[in-house]
């Protein structure tokens, strides 16, 4: 196999591209063609490789202009330029190189193999095919001269890569048929934030690969490609134990606590306490010695520090410490691949045992088709689960008080627990209140119990003498005053 020089792409390929075989890398205008084949002969120079890179489109001032942007040189590649400037001012023209328009393929192709002769590279690059195309007169001469090309480059042991930079609608069907590989790379530009790219490996004869799209980004260094989640290759064995969250009143409603390897939807109105929540079980996993991750959509890094402070939490001592990770999530910039890459490496690379994601709605607009935000969470899941990761998940909804309160997608059957967090109004105040709607791994009270926000987070007792909590306008049907605050501020088991 020879690696691409992209390492996520390297795992789509299982391993990466069979040796001595072409292959054709398609997309539009800077979809990423040009930067990946320039990875590819530069991983061939690190290996000792010669190396050989056919310009037929751009001029090679424009191909090392596009390299330097990435910090590269083109030191161990020759470049054979099939493309001939114009004639000097007395009309005299160059002919060390050839135009389209001026010769034939067939002259085309007898250039290209004698620099193969002289070169014998083990990575060849043509940039692109187009402008062989062009100097065919009819498809089948077209395919003759390919297959001609193909076994030139099958003599000299090559590995090829052809780029062609045809659209969807025009692709070349005569190639695609030649070629042993093809590698899809798509660009997209939303109506806001940046340009998504995806990948898709559409052929690979004889290898296993990992089919379906994947998201890719541009970056000085080249492409940084995100391979999908593929849930049976990430069963891990591991003990579902129960992990308190700190707040003795809270895992005395989830029946002694969260259990390890499953997932938790917090939901309920904005400011309700959700993330506050989340916070708490983050460092109560860092003050046992390990490693939670939070991954915030919908504040700043340092109005997440400053909220935790004013309730008590030192968020601060613990990313100091190593053992909390927070990421401020900009959801118009990353993709969904790039934000699942980078909880995968948490999860591997540094063995977390908690990951916050606050909030589902901000992840639900990193997704470029919102449809799929279902079948992409539930593989985010499973994987976590299987990892045994505790994952919590916030998901905000619309309106504050009364009934009508609406999410903007149904997660809750993909979770294994939920809690419910209300506003509800008594004695002439707003209050919260927080209840346990589903856990799967064991028994749960099925009572509402008050939430407090202040220098410190407490859950109550049961609201007994209260009906209609999660209406937001309860009525009181006890003898005494069961509020916290008011005789009762205590956070009770």
């Amino acid at each position: 196999m020879d690696s691409t020089g992209v390492g996520g792409l390297d795992q789509v390929l299982a391993g990466g591209l069979p040796k001595n075989r072409l292959y054709l890398i398609e997309g539009g205008a800077g979809a990423g063609k040009t930067t990946l084949a320039l990875q590819f002969l530069l991983e061939g120079v690190r290996l000792k490789e010669p190396a050989l890179y056919v310009v037929t489109a751009e001029a090679r001032d424009e191909v090392e202009q596009a390299a330097a942007s990435h910090g590269w040189t083109f030191d161990g590649v020759e470049v054979l330029e099939l493309q001939a400037p114009a004639g000097d001012a007395d009309g005299d023209e160059q002919y060390t190189v050839f135009h389209p328009s001026e010769v034939q393929l067939d002259e085309a192709t007898k250039v290209l193999v004698e620099a193969l002769d002289r070169v014998r590279p083990v990575r060849v690059v043509i940039d692109s095919i187009t402008g062989l195309r062009l100097l065919a007169q009819t498809p089948a001469r077209y395919r003759q001269q390919v297959l001609l090309l193909k076994r030139a480059l099958a003599r000299h042991g090559a590995t090829v890569l052809l780029l062609d930079d045809l659209a969807e609608h025009t692709r070349d069907l005569q190639l695609r048929s030649v070629v042993h590989g093809i590698i899809s790379l798509h660009r997209v530009a939303p109506r806001y934030g940046g340009v998504r790219r995806q990948l898709e490996v559409a052929k690979l004869r004889g290898v296993d690969y990992r089919g379906g799209f994947h998201d890719f980004a541009i970056r000085r260094g080249g492409l940084a490609v995100f391979p999908r989640i593929v849930i049976d290759e990430h069963h891990r064995a591991f003990t579902p134990d129960v992990t308190p969250s700190g707040l003795p009143g809270l895992d005395t409603m989830l029946g002694g606590g969260l259990t390890r390897g499953t997932s938790t939807v917090i939901i309920g109105p904005a400011g309700v306490g959700k993330s506050s929540l989340t916070t708490r079980y983050a460092l109560a996993a860092a003050e046992r010695g390990e490693h939670a991750v939070v991954y915030t959509f919908d504040e700043t890094y340092e109005t997440y520090l400053t909220r935790s402070e004013g309730l008590g939490l030192d968020a601060r001592k613990h990313i100091a410490g190593g053992r909390l990770t927070v990421h401020q999530i900009d959801p118009a910039e990353w993709s969904a691949g790039e934000f699942v890459h980078n909880l995968r490496t948490a999860v591997e690379q540094r063995n977390t045992r908690l990951v916050v994601i606050d909030s589902l709605n901000g992840y639900l607009h990193a997704l470029p088709d919102k449809d799929l935000l279902l079948v992409q969470l539930h593989e985010l899941l499973t994987y976590l689960n299987q990892r045994g990761v505790l994952s919590l998940l916030v998901m905000a909804q619309h309106g504050l008080l009364g009934p009508a309160l609406e999410s903007p997608a149904d997660v809750s059957y993909l979770a294994d627990s939920v809690l419910l967090l209300r506003y509800f109004e008594a004695a002439g105040t707003v209050r919260q209140a927080i209840s346990v709607f589903k856990k799967r791994t064991g028994s749960h009270e099925r009572t509402i119990r008050e939430f407090t926000l202040g220098k410190n987070l407490a859950v109550g007792d049961a609201l007994h003498e209260f009906q209609g909590v999660l209406t937001g306008v309860p009525h009181f049907v006890g003898e005494r005053n069961a509020l916290s605050g008011e005789g009762n501020a205590r956070d009770r088991k």
